[in-house]
């Protein structure tokens, strides 16, 4: 098994006990509440109701031929993925999703394989490239997950400052995806970094700084923030809409 859950030192369980999914708003994130209501409002509202949730296998394999002989393999593997995880508990899931993601996409930055900044692409068109980013990886396990059957409540897409090299290495941002057993519990770490899912506090090197999935939007720490989270949840949005064209959703 790939999911480790041994000791930490008391003050890195403390600052992840202190994050739990009844984490408060900061003011900044209060400030983009407006942003999160048209998000909901452009997706038709329906989208962010459990019961609008689907995962159209068929419409993902149409949409994936618009993408290339590469993304229909890769699609079509990753639905025989998904119905494996249908029939295992969640911690299988998550080792068999993660393992999907981490050993099949290459990491490349937005900018060799996009030419831009920051672009958050579905896992249909991550699959096209064959290569993709953090923010790439979190979302498609995010997805599978959820057509797993792992509940929409366990999963968000954290935006975190990680410290490359060890203590006192480089700060830059990146993103995970966290998965809460229960709402006041210790989240695990699904990474692109590492192959190996880790509770939260064996993951020092990640400071949380916010969290959001389609349902919403949490503060993480008071760390130092992530760039601009309103074009972020702008990203989110485009995301979620193409998705559910692409039947992933």
């Amino acid at each position: 098994m790939d999911v480790v859950v041994s000791g930490s030192p008391p003050l890195v369980r403390d600052r992840w006990r202190g994050w739990s999914l009844r984490g408060r708003a900061s003011p900044v994130l209060l400030a983009l509440l407006p942003v999160v209501a048209a998000l909901a409002l452009a997706l038709g509202g329906g989208l962010w109701s459990a019961g609008a949730r689907a995962w159209d296998t068929q419409q993902m394999l149409r949409q994936a031929q618009r993408h290339g002989a590469r993304s229909v393999d890769l699609a079509q593997a990753l639905i025989e993925t998904v119905q494996m995880g249908q029939r295992m508990d969640d911690e299988r899931r998550l080792e068999l999703v993660n393992q999907f993601f981490n050993r099949r996409i290459y990491f490349r930055d937005d900018i060799e394989v996009w030419g831009q900044v920051d672009y958050w692409a579905t896992p249909l068109e991550m699959f096209a490239q064959g290569q993709g980013d953090c923010e790439d990886y979190a979302i498609g396990k995010y997805f599978a997950l959820m057509a797993a059957g792992v509940p929409q409540a366990k999963l968000r897409l954290v935006y975190v400052r990680a410290t490359l090299g060890g203590v006192g290495g480089v700060q830059q941002a990146h993103m995970v995806l966290a998965y809460y057993p229960a709402p006041t519990a210790e989240p695990l770490i699904l990474d692109n970094l590492i192959g190996d899912i880790r509770p939260a506090s064996r993951r020092p090197d990640l400071q949380p700084v916010f969290s959001f999935n389609a349902d919403g939007l949490w503060q993480g720490t008071q760390g130092p923030g992530a760039g601009d989270p309103s074009a972020r949840l702008s990203r989110w949005r485009e995301v979620l809409i193409k998705a559910r064209e692409q039947g992933l959703f």
